[in-house]
């Protein structure tokens, strides 16, 4: 049975992958320093150690005292308008906590990591879908925060005779949450798209924000590719194996390679939740491309990822039940 690290197991997307590598068999050890997850999210049967992933002297302790296989890292910040306001932050955390991480990892013969990356890195498409070879300029801090983190594994890989192999996952979109119900998005400052019209539709009170209707798409909201949680965490169980098998680092993207639209996924919404959700159109926010959509066909032919939910309203729907169940998030 291999030990896998999941650094950041306690947010949102780490707490589906604990819960999916434990479904599948694997030791699990979480590393958080509970900034934005929340330690009811962990897993029982994973073993959880407090911190942060730049002391490199907390992760010495955590390598001591487990005999680490590989390494899923998960925990960097990533909401696009508060890396604008604060670059600093994002690049303190992702950047150096990932560098810390990977010298750790070193000290202790740790040859595989897998990468939360982000569709933020490629800024505006030159065309879609997007292929993993497309070009890459940023145009937020947290986009380049993540393509600096793509740039160092590239060079701690490259060429080294003791390097660290990496497989980079540059997610789409994700949404929805674990079917059991027990799991699901819970920040503390919501900024993505399903959970906030969810939010209003379990409350009279609250109305929608729609930040921009003047895009250069169809009906003027912006594009986005969403990918189910549970399909993003697969694919990092089949990038651990890719690597086990001596495969070369590489990138792929995790998407549908279907958009969908701000105003498509309201009137999906409405339809699941059978409420009106009133809106209201608001202001942009900075560093929104218009259109963002993968092609995820590199990811299914090697990797043979093949997402099981393909449908936007039961990804929805998921979670919807986890929204309703849990109209506090993880606040008891």
């Amino acid at each position: 049975m291999e030990t896998i690290l999941v650094a950041g197991g306690a947010g949102y997307i780490g707490s589906h992958m604990v819960y999916c590598l434990i479904d599948k068999g694997f030791d699990v050890v979480v590393a958080d320093n509970l900034s934005t997850g929340f330690r009811a999210a962990i897993h029982p049967k994973a073993r959880f150690y407090y911190g942060d992933t730049r002391d490199k002297v907390f992760l010495r302790t955590l390598f001591s005292r487990e005999k680490i296989d590989a390494s899923i890292h998960m925990d960097a910040y990533s909401i696009v308008p508060e890396s604008v306001e604060n670059p600093l932050k994002y690049f303190d955390n992702d950047v150096v906590g990932v560098i810390s991480l990977l010298e750790v990892m070193k000290e202790y013969d740790v040859k595989r990591i897998v990468f939360s990356t982000t569709a933020a890195v490629y800024g505006i498409p030159e065309f879609e879908p997007i292929l993993e070879e497309s070009l890459k300029v940023p145009i937020s801090p947290y986009g380049d925060s993540k393509l600096m983190m793509e740039h160092i594994m590239h060079w701690v890989d490259h060429d080294q005779p003791d390097g660290i192999r990496y497989v980079a996952l540059r997610y789409f979109n994700a949404a929805g949450a674990h079917p059991n119900g027990l799991i699901g998005e819970a920040h503390r400052n919501e900024t993505h798209l399903i959970p906030n019209i969810l939010k209003v539709a379990n409350d009279d009170n609250l109305k929608f924000h729609m930040y921009g209707d003047d895009y250069q798409t169809p009906d003027g909201t912006n594009i986005r590719d969403y990918v189910h949680i549970i399909d993003l965490a697969e694919a990092h169980i089949l990038a651990l194996a890719y690597m086990k098998d001596g495969k070369p680092s590489t990138a792929f993207n995790l998407g549908s390679s279907q958009g969908y639209s701000v105003k498509e996924i309201l009137e999906t919404a409405r339809e699941v939740t059978n409420r009106t959700i009133p809106t209201i159109i608001a202001a942009r926010r900075t560093g929104d491309p218009d259109v963002l959509v993968a092609d995820r066909i590199k990811a299914r032919e090697i990797l043979g990822w093949k997402p099981q939910y393909n449908d936007i309203k039961e990804i929805i729907q998921t979670a919807w039940q986890w929204q309703q169940n849990n109209p506090r998030g993880y606040q008891k």
